[in-house]
Formats: structure tokens, sequence, C-alpha cells
């Protein structure tokens, strides 16, 4: 099979002919059509995040099963296909309970730790892959289904996780990137009121369009201005880092109104300083929220099969595209998401 190879961090990726999977027992191979490309994954490509090289990137994919070893539930050959990001066990206690993201047994992310899709072809323990509901028009939307998986799936779990709710003012920081735009979309079909905040003045256009009752810049002087008068006085009940640096996790804090929720989804693993004597009068919660379970993945996939949401793909590509496609995602230049057709 024809894939994308990674030899190293920060080296350009070379397309390579390799030897097709082959499943073991408890695991399937599907033929890929699709793959996602998002920041999550460009933090391998560019080194850091270091794997095991050579490695194959990719998670958010469209798939149609061509080999099972295995019990495989409802899966058969043919079944159209996404994955599950998340490489765990099934049986502890948080798997048990529906919070596979804790999962005591942890053994990695697809793409990381084991190959991922951006190849012809992609093996995984059969329970990771998810099988794509009858209504959905895979065919004619490969992206837009391949991204459902991590896009939309996300912001569905951080909708529950914070406790957001219709009556709520949220904030959506780094809101013109993959995550955030659909964050946008998330909280405007459940008719919850939001701003979007990014770097970004380029991508506000897009932002309001897909939700946002305005966009504005965290160095704009007037910000806290703006979500006064947004909030009638009252700051933000919940702001959504998907940024998550040291500087955008203190804006965060210092936006909420009482009982606000800052929810973390960023992976800097910078420490941040936020006012104690706020958190205890204002009952502030800080929030970690990482990627989805199994059941909210299917819930996802069901909205956009009713059509009530639909993501938003602004750029595809092929393989010989993909190094272009990556310095794009580096530099934060793509609004929305962006795939590869394979």
């Amino acid at each position: 099979m024809k894939a994308l190879l990674l030899n190293g961090p920060g080296k350009p990726f070379s397309i390579e002919t390799i030897e097709d999977p082959t499943p073991e027992k408890g695991y399937a191979v599907a033929k890929v059509l699709a793959c996602g490309s998002g920041l999550t994954i460009q933090h391998v490509k560019a080194g850091r995040i270091i794997v095991d090289y050579p490695r194959i990137i990719g998670h958010e994919i469209i798939g149609e099963i061509v080999e099972i070893n295995g019990e495989s539930g409802d899966l058969v050959i043919g079944s159209p296909v996404t994955a599950f990001f998340y490489l765990t066990c099934g049986h502890c206690r948080w798997c048990n309970i529906d919070r596979e993201t804790l999962c005591d047994n942890f053994k990695g992310y697809i793409g990381r730790e084991i190959d991922g899709g951006y190849s012809e072809f992609i093996k995984l323990p059969i329970e990771n892959f998810i099988k794509i509901p009858q209504a959905i028009d895979y065919k004619n939307n490969l992206l837009e289904t391949a991204v459902v998986c991590d896009a939309v799936a996300t912001p569905l779990k951080v909708i529950k996780k914070a406790r957001i709710n219709s009556f709520d003012k949220v904030g959506v920081i780094g809101a013109g990137g993959g995550l955030g735009i659909h964050m946008l979309k998330m909280l405007n079909l459940n008719n919850i009121s939001s701003i979007g905040i990014d770097t970004k003045t380029e991508k506000f256009e897009v932002c309001n369009r897909n939700g946002a009752e305005f966009s504005i810049s965290p160095m704009d002087n007037d910000l806290k201005n703006k979500i006064n008068e947004f909030s009638k006085g009252c700051d933000l009940d919940v702001v959504i880092d998907f940024v998550s640096s040291k500087s955008s996790l203190e804006l965060g804090a210092s936006i909420l109104g009482k009982g606000g929720r800052l929810v973390t989804l960023g992976g800097s693993g910078e420490n941040f300083l936020a006012n104690s004597s706020d958190m205890l009068v204002k009952e502030l919660e800080l929030i970690g929220s990482r990627y989805c379970t199994k059941q909210e993945l299917k819930e996802s996939l069901d909205l956009f099969a009713r059509g009530l949401i639909k993501p938003l793909v602004s750029i595809k590509t092929n393989f010989n595209g993909a190094e272009e496609l990556h310095n794009k995602i580096e530099i934060g230049e793509i609004t929305g998401r962006a795939g590869i057709l394979i």
C-alpha cells in the first residue's frame, strides 16, 4: 500500500509503498478513503510530540472494512467506519462507566503508538472501529464524515462536561481553529450564545457565520467592555480554551463571572496564575476535558446523520499536497478543518 511516512521529528513526509497490514486476533483492517488533518497530529509532525519513527499519523478516518480477525459485533466486510482515537482497555472502572479517556490501562493514541490513517489501509483493534450510520452519505462527504469523530465529538463532550445550557454566555478561545469553529456550531445548535476569541482577525467572519454573536482579538483593548456588554454586566459563564497557553488561560479566568467554568483542552503544559480570592468568591471551576467517549462519538455521528450539523472542511488535498497542508496548519492559516483524500 501507499502511505505517508514520518521518518523523524520535523521531517517532511515521504510517500512510500509498504506492506499491507494483516490483522492479528482481535483486529480488523479498513481501506481508508479520507483522513482529517488537525493540530493534534501536526504536533507529531513538528516533533513537539515524539513517537517511535517511522510512523504513519492521522486518526480522523472514513473507511470501509476489508478484513476482520475475531468477534466483530455489527461490523462486517464492507461496513463504513470511523475510528475512536484512544486505545483503551474496555474493562477498567473508567471504561465501564463510559469515561474511556481516563482508562487505567491506556495504551496511547492512533497515529502515535500505532500507525494511523495517512495510508491506503489501517489496522486497528476491532473495538476502535465505529460503524457509520446508514443515513450518512459518506461517499459524497468523505472528509466531512471523517472529521466528525473529533471535530464534532469533542465539543459535544465539552457541552456536557461543563454543564452548558441556553442561559449561559460562552467565550471560545481559538474560535477559528478546527475545534473552535465546531464548538461554535455546537453551541449554536443548542441555542447557546457565544463569542469567538482569536488572534487571527481574518477568521472573524467565518466564526460569526458559524454561531458566534461577534468575534474579538484577545489583544483588543476594548475586550472586557465588549464582554461586559455581551453578558449584560455579568461576565462570561463559561470560557472554552482550545489554545491553553499561559496567557490564554489567564485571560479566560479573568473574564469569568459568578459560577463561571474555565474549560481547558490544550496541551501546552504551562502553569498559569488565577486569583484564589476570585475563585472562592465567585465559586469558579477549572475543568479539563479530553476528547470524547465512544458513546459521544456515536451521538455526534447521529447529529450529522440527521442533518443537524455539518463539519466545515475548508481544504481538501491528496498525498502530494500533505506537506503544504501541514505547513498551513502549523502557522494557523486554516479556518475549520482540513484533510487528505486517499
